[in-house]
């Protein structure tokens, strides 16, 4: 499972899902499925730009959970 950081990293940017939408481009209902971690796939585009704007690696933005 991918667990996305969207929320706490919008948190403690203090960022709304408006301003990320308006800034990069993105649709305001994909920003909204990642950060209510609904989403079940994901535009490569829109990874690197929401990384590129947040400042943030892919790997801080998304995360593996290891099932055992």
């Amino acid at each position: 499972m991918i667990k996305c950081h969207l929320s706490r990293i919008l948190g403690e940017k203090k960022l709304k899902i408006a301003d990320v939408s308006r800034d990069t481009g993105i649709n305001r209902g994909t920003i909204t499925r990642l950060y209510n971690e609904t989403a079940t796939r994901i535009d490569l585009e829109v990874v690197d730009a929401l990384c590129s704007y947040l400042e943030v690696s892919v790997g801080e933005l998304f995360e593996q959970n290891k099932i055992d």
